[in-house]
Parts: structure tokens; sequence; C-alpha cells
């Protein structure tokens, strides 16, 4: 359910001690750059759209989040839609002061009219446990609801793209196929991978293997106005077809400038 609660979460002042805490040793860790930023809408609501990589230790948002405010600052709140199960667990206040809100249309439809940039994977865990071999394809599973949350909103899409976060570690299996028979679907998990690494080397979800200090780059791509491109009654999946594939020519790039992985 969305309320002012939600959103109001938010704390600038705390965001800005985490992100100077926390923030440049994850720079560090994964050498990670942010490039493009300059294509975001410098003021209103926007929907950033990203692949999801890493697993349960996904660095994405710890990269993502010190780069949009050394850019834009904290006038403007960055929300990430989460799995509710993030916002329960022990570091759920954290994330939630840091901006998490629960994902849903009606979330993201609340911060997106207040102003806020809102971050969101489509793919969820389905992405996020994706085979090592799969690593540079670009997969929602077929949900479009961030193509509604964007008509409904009227706010620009905005792609971004990760590379590297997928050799963090050996994804050898998403197992989303056990994860259904197990009924895990029930409580939105889409995954029960089977991943090799350190220090536990053959693990599923628990316990996590630490990341490998991988080479992570992500790219902001040019804001694609839906409306403008696709006339007033756009068809969802034509537009979800143009922003995978937007996506997906630019994580080939990437990929193709990429020598080895983890060095990068």
């Amino acid at each position: 359910m969305a309320d002012d609660e939600e959103t109001a979460k938010w704390d600038p002042v705390f965001t800005r001690q985490f992100k100077n805490l926390v923030g440049p040793l994850v720079q560090k860790y994964f050498r990670a750059e942010v490039n493009g930023l300059s294509a975001l809408p410098s003021s209103g609501g926007a929907l950033v759209v990203s692949n999801h990589s890493g697993g349960v230790l996904t660095p994405d948002v710890l990269i993502f989040a010190p780069a949009f405010y050394d850019a834009f600052g904290y006038d403007r709140p960055l929300y990430i839609l989460a799995h509710y199960g993030v916002l329960m667990g022990p570091l759920g206040a954290v994330f939630s002061r840091a901006g998490g809100i629960e994902a849903s249309r009606e979330n993201a439809a609340k911060a997106l009219h207040s102003g806020g940039v809102v971050l969101v994977f489509p793919g969820g865990d389905y992405d996020a446990f994706r085979p090592t071999r799969t690593a540079n394809t670009i997969d929602f599973q077929g949900r479009t609801g961030y193509v509604r949350t964007a008509l409904a909103t009227d706010v620009p899409i905005v792609p971004v793209v990760s590379i590297g976060g997928q050799e963090a570690q050996l994804f050898l299996a998403r197992g989303d196929r056990v994860a259904k028979r197990l009924g895990l679907h029930r409580i939105r998990l889409k995954a029960l991978p089977l991943t090799f690494g350190v220090p536990f080397g053959l693990t599923t979800v628990l316990p996590p293997n630490l990341p490998l200090p991988t080479k992570i780059v992500m790219e902001v791509q040019q804001p694609i106005d839906v409306r403008a491109r696709f006339g007033d009654d756009p068809d969802v999946d034509e537009v979800d077809a143009y922003v995978r594939g937007v996506m997906q020519a630019a994580l080939d790039r990437l990929a193709s400038k990429r020598r080895f992985p983890v060095l990068g």
C-alpha cells in the first residue's frame, strides 16, 4: 500500500553520512565507474531502469546512489524499489532511511509524483541470479510494470546498464524451476541459485559467498519520453522491447571493451 510514510522515511542527512561512509569503500573495491549521469533530467521525476547483478550481495545500488548524489546533491531523493524482504531484514531501517521503498506501482507513483528519481530493477532476483554465461543478456522475465508506471506518472524512462557484477562469483544456475517447486514464488522469490565462490565454494543463497573485486561499470542512457516516441496510447510490450533493445545494445558495446573477467 502506498502512503506518505514510505517516501517520508528518506533522510537526506543520514543518506549523506551513509554515502560518505560506504560509497568510497564500494567504489574502490569494485573500481566502479558510473558514466553518463548528465543524461538524467536535472529536475522532476524520472524512472531509472537497470539490469541487476551480483546475487545476494548485489552492489548495484551502492555504486549508483553515491554517484547520483555526487552529481545532483540531496535536494531530490533517489528512491530504490526493493523486495519487501529486504526492508524487513536487519538492515531494513537503514535501507529505508537511505531511500529504499517496497516495490509496488503505488509506491513508485507516489515517489515519482513527489519529484523523486526512482531506481527499479525489473528483472529482480531472476536477473540478479542469472548464470554467468548469460551475464551480458538483458532479461526482465517479461515484466513490464515499469512501463505502465512511467505512463501512469508521465515521467521519462532512463535506461541504465551495468557490467561486471555477474563476475563477482560463478553463477552456475538460476534455480528458477527449483524455486517454483518449493513454492518460493508465493513470497515473490523467483530463483534459488547455485553458485561457486569464496569462501564457501558451492552454495545457494545462504551462506553467501563474498564477491570478488570485479570491475563494475554502469552507464546511463538517454531518457525515453514514451508518449513522444510511441504516441498517446503506446503498446506496453512494444515499449518494453524498445527499452530492452537500447539496453542490450549498450551492454554489448560495454562487453566488447571488456578484456578479461573480473579485471575488466
